[in-house]
């Protein structure tokens, strides 16, 4: 007989993946056993069991959530932008100010992907695909001096993702330097980069107005 889910069985399975995420953060996928889990959770591992099969169904829900998450931020700060630089600029902040409020995510996705079967992974890797190219090509439009090309475009692509997705290992967005500055001043150094002055356009507005 099919159990019958309770009436706040979606409350509890975001509460699991949140507890999850951290404990994954902190000790390590391979390191929390499901015992670690439930205790983090309150639950009886039995309980964990009711909503997810498996220790990995529960990292690849935290993973699949977060680039979901990721994808419909983007798309809707890019929304209605007018331009190419806005909408590229737009995406960067979206992409800065999810990743603020989401270090344990990104310290997993970073550390503990490989963890997934090959199927979870490539389902990951695809989802992770689409912002990526995303944002390449708005740096293909941008590129006004022919630099990005097909031997190229990936290079440029990935030194930008380095400087976006890492920064959780210093960047501290409660600090003097807010997640919009933040994205600000990383769309000015990598596309005019740090001795070359802003065009004119764009300086014309305080960092934080700029599109």
């Amino acid at each position: 007989m099919a159990r019958t889910r309770s009436e706040n069985y979606d409350e509890i399975q975001r509460g699991i993946l949140t507890t999850a995420c951290g404990l994954f953060a902190r000790q390590g996928y391979m390191r929390a056993s499901i015992a670690d889990l439930a205790d983090a959770c309150k639950l009886s591992r039995g309980a964990l069991y009711h909503y997810f099969d498996s220790k990995e169904a529960i990292l690849f829900a935290i993973l699949d959530a977060h680039i979901r998450e990721m994808i419909a931020d983007v798309e809707v700060a890019m929304a209605g932008k007018a331009t190419v630089l806005e909408q590229f600029r737009a995406a960067i902040q979206a992409i800065v100010a999810l990743n603020a409020r989401s270090s344990d995510e990104q310290r997993v996705i970073l550390n503990d992907l490989s963890f997934l079967g090959e199927t979870e992974q490539d389902a990951i890797k695809a989802l992770e695909r689409q912002i990526v190219d995303t944002v390449s090509d708005l740096l293909v439009k941008l590129d006004k001096e022919g630099k990005i090309v097909k031997r190229t475009k990936k290079i440029y692509s990935m030194m930008l993702f380095g400087i976006l997705n890492f920064s959780h290992t210093w960047y501290d967005p409660k600090g003097g330097i807010d997640p919009g500055e933040f994205a600000d001043m990383v769309v000015d150094l990598f596309l005019y980069g740090f001795t070359m002055p802003v065009p004119a356009k764009d300086a014309a507005r305080p960092l934080r107005q700029r599109a």
